[in-house]
């Protein structure tokens, strides 16, 4: 079964691998439970962040910034322009690539580019 949403809570009630995507491209792909214990890309951080938490007292965090609009996506990971720890290389689309040659966690994300060396 696929199941495409934006609901978190279903996606770990009821997926067994979870696909991130943003602006139409993927982002990181793992294991539930992987994803949730070591969320990778800055944008599956932002989600995760701005969950409820249990005290349901604390503010939700949100992402800065606008989705682009699809017919304006900016080079390179369309993330970049809201993503906190962007750097110059972001500009440039990063590979979906496994962290390591044991892992099926996958993520696209110039922030991990010498674990990508090494598995390529």
């Amino acid at each position: 079964i696929l199941l495409i949403t934006h609901n978190l809570g279903i996606v770990a009630q009821f997926a067994d691998r979870v696909t991130v995507m943003y602006s139409g491209k993927i982002v990181e792909e793992a294991s539930v439970e992987s994803l949730f214990e070591s969320p990778m890309h800055p944008y599956t951080r932002g989600l995760l962040n701005s969950l409820p938490k249990e005290d349901n007292k604390s503010k939700l965090e949100s992402i800065s910034g606008a989705v682009p609009h699809p017919a304006y996506l900016p080079q390179g990971c369309a993330f970049h322009p809201r993503c906190k720890e962007a750097m110059p290389r972001c500009q440039k689309q990063p590979p979906l690539a496994n962290l390591n040659k044991e892992s099926t966690h996958k993520v696209a994300c110039w922030l991990y580019e010498e674990c990508l060396k090494e598995v390529q």
